[in-house]
C-alpha cells in the first residue's frame, strides 16, 4: 500500500511542472486575447497576467468544474451502456426493461389512477 502512494506521490511531483506550464500558458492566452480584443471593442482596461489568470479560475469555476474529462463522462457512459445493450440476448433485455419500469416508470407516464 505505501509503495503505491509513494508512485502517486511521485507522478504528482512530476506533473506539478507540466500542470504550471500549461496554467502559464492558457494565462497568457487569455491575456492576449483579452488585451487584443475588448478594449478595442468594448472600451474595457487592459490586463495583466495575474488578473487573466484570475479570470480564468473564475470562468471555470462559473462555467465548468474542475472534473477530470470534462463533459465526456456522461458520453462514456452511454457508449458503455449501447454496448452493453448490444451485448444483452432478449431475456436479459427483459428484465432490463421490466426493472426500468419498475424504477422509473413514473416519469412522464402516471396512470390517471394513482392521481
Amino acid at each position: 500500500m505505501s509503495n503505491r502512494k509513494f508512485s502517486k506521490g511521485i507522478k504528482f511531483l512530476l506533473c506539478l511542472p507540466v500542470i504550471a506550464l500549461i496554467a502559464t500558458a492558457l494565462g497568457y492566452i487569455v491575456m492576449y486575447l483579452w488585451n487584443w480584443i475588448l478594449p478595442e471593442v468594448t472600451h474595457a482596461g487592459q490586463l495583466n497576467f495575474w488578473q487573466a489568470l484570475g479570470l480564468l479560475v473564475l470562468c471555470r469555476l462559473l462555467f465548468g468544474n474542475f472534473n477530470k474529462g470534462g463533459g465526456n463522462r456522461f458520453r462514456e457512459k452511454a457508449w458503455g451502456m449501447r454496448s452493453k445493450w448490444q451485448n444483452m440476448n432478449d431475456e436479459e433485455r427483459a428484465k432490463f426493461k421490466e426493472e426500468y419500469k419498475r424504477r422509473c416508470g413514473g416519469w412522464g407516464n402516471r396512470n390517471k389512477e394513482a392521481i
